[in-house]
């Protein structure tokens, strides 16, 4: 055996998740994470991110007095807190409380149970799947994140205090002062750390949906449906078709993406089409095992149901895939709104009710624990050093997977438990009466004819703009949110972000 040599500074480990202080902490910030996120879905019909939550109560234990709570000082304990009351919250409301709505809103309380557990194991697998491409050139360590970034500036400045403390102290305020009067201050510093082509896109998207009443009227006839909502969603549908072939050439390929990322340390660049084709795999088991809970074979012909499974595995794979670059580059998770466009092209299918509300649940499923993973990863990636030390890095990262897994089965249990009590008030997330009435409002010629033709826009502004920009995906992106003034927040940091840029050159 060699002996280190002289001199030699030891090897930093990573705090191991599963030591009893921590979990002893993270356990509670799971259930209350579970908690917090499903009645925040019920009330608004969004899910707030609780991550800072959980960093604030290690920080504030770790400077009790007392040497058993010394441990949670620690940045990286703090980061594993942060990891899974984030993951608990998505993974509990969205993930998997929307999703069993969407059966239960339609009359067929008897299809709970099996989109429940299709609804875990998407879940589960959307963690993993995300675990696994983190540093890739898909998804990249120095991808914004913007999330992951807020969430590891505001955990330095509190491990180090002084001006990164006041600083962040007067962005709390501004950020609380800004949303009392109804600004979506996110959109604002989402700005400062994105990039600025996305962005750019994602702002016109907000805009362009905000005042859609001013020039709708202009759109040549033939090229909306009744609802003018039918324009985004064929936006997505292009750019995500394009953004899907975008990551399909990138891996047949087989170059090193053309960026500063460090060959050496793209840890899953090898692995990626091994990961990709194993997860497509996988879905398509769990969408047969959801047919098969489901009664599917009674109910459809041969055909029809070997087109539901594969393409239910398809749309899980591309919904987690466009949500993923989302979170990326904007720090949104537009589920809700991507997974309208999964269910248009069911009806267009012809699936029948039952199938459909399963298959948008499915793909609900899928992402939003995927990006939450994500921008945790890239939170931990920049309180380790940045990949300096790479075995300290990705041992870092397997344990903010662990906490994150272990949240996902907590919230799993929390929402088992607590699903009964809401089905017995009668009581879904909002956007689920959406799809139910999305389902029973059928099929329409022109809603085809306007996915297609907006469909052409959206994959030629994605391939413009290539795989690091997204312009296609953040431009629908913005389409698909009714949220005018997080346009104008966006805005307004673009050019406070151009005007500081020119003036100091940093």
């Amino acid at each position: 055996m060699t002996a280190p040599e002289a001199g030699a500074a030891p090897q930093e480990r990573h705090p191991s998740f599963f030591r009893p202080a921590n979990l002893l902490l993270i356990t509670p910030l799971c259930v209350f994470g579970a908690v917090i996120g499903m009645q925040v879905l019920m009330r608004l019909g969004v899910t707030t991110n609780t991550a800072l939550v959980g960093a604030m109560v290690a920080m504030a234990l770790g400077r009790v007095p007392l040497a058993s709570l010394r441990i949670y000082r620690s940045i990286h304990v703090q980061n594993l807190a942060q990891s899974a009351i984030s993951a608990a919250t998505f993974g509990a409301a969205n993930s998997l409380l929307l999703p069993i709505g969407i059966p239960f809103a339609l009359g067929r309380p008897d299809l709970v149970l099996p989109m429940f557990v299709g609804a875990t194991l998407a879940m589960l697998l959307d963690a993993t799947l995300l675990y696994r491409m983190f540093g890739s050139r898909v998804f990249p360590a120095e991808g914004a994140w913007p999330p992951g970034v807020a969430a590891a500036e505001a955990i330095r400045a509190g491990d180090e205090g002084g001006r990164k403390a006041w600083l962040l102290g007067i962005g709390l305020v501004v950020g609380i002062a800004g949303s009392v009067f109804g600004i979506p201050m996110s959109g604002f510093g989402v700005a400062f750390i994105g990039n600025a082509w996305a962005l750019s896109m994602f702002a016109l998207g907000l805009l362009g949906r905000g005042y859609v009443h001013l020039w709708s009227q202009f759109v040549p006839a033939g090229w909306t449906a009744a609802d003018p909502s039918h324009i985004p969603q064929g936006l997505m549908l292009g750019a995500g078709l394009a953004a899907l072939a975008q990551v399909v050439w990138t891996i047949v390929r087989g170059e090193r993406a053309t960026s500063t990322i460090d060959p050496a340390r793209e840890a899953s660049a090898g692995r990626l089409p091994v990961v990709l084709g194993g997860g497509a795999v996988t879905y398509l088991a769990i969408a047969a095992l959801l047919a098969a809970l489901a009664g599917f074979w009674t109910q459809m012909d041969w055909p029809l149901l070997v087109g539901f499974i594969v393409y239910a595995a398809f749309a899980a794979l591309l919904h987690e895939l466009i949500i993923g670059l989302a979170g990326m580059h904007s720090g949104w998770f537009p589920a809700f709104a991507v997974a309208v466009v999964s269910l248009a092209i069911g009806l267009l299918i012809g699936f029948p009710p039952p199938a459909l509300a399963l298959l948008v649940g499915f793909t609900a499923a899928t992402g939003p624990a995927f990006a939450d993973m994500g921008c945790d990863l890239k939170a931990g990636f920049l309180l380790r050093g940045q990949g300096e030390d790479m075995h300290f890095e990705l041992e870092g990262r397997r344990q903010q997977y662990l906490a994150a897994m272990f949240a996902l089965l907590v919230a799993t249990i929390v929402v088992a438990v607590a699903c009964h009590g809401y089905f017995a008030r009668n009581t879904v997330a909002p956007v689920d009466h959406v799809f139910v009435a999305t389902i029973r409002a059928g099929t329409d010629p022109a809603i085809a004819r306007a996915l297609a033709l907006w469909a052409i826009p959206g994959a030629a502004l994605q391939f413009l703009g290539g795989q690091k920009r997204q312009l296609g995906i953040m431009l629908a992106t913005g389409t698909l949110l009714v949220s005018p003034l997080a346009g104008w927040a966006v805005a307004t940091g673009l050019i406070g972000r151009a005007l500081w840029l020119h003036r100091t050159g940093e």
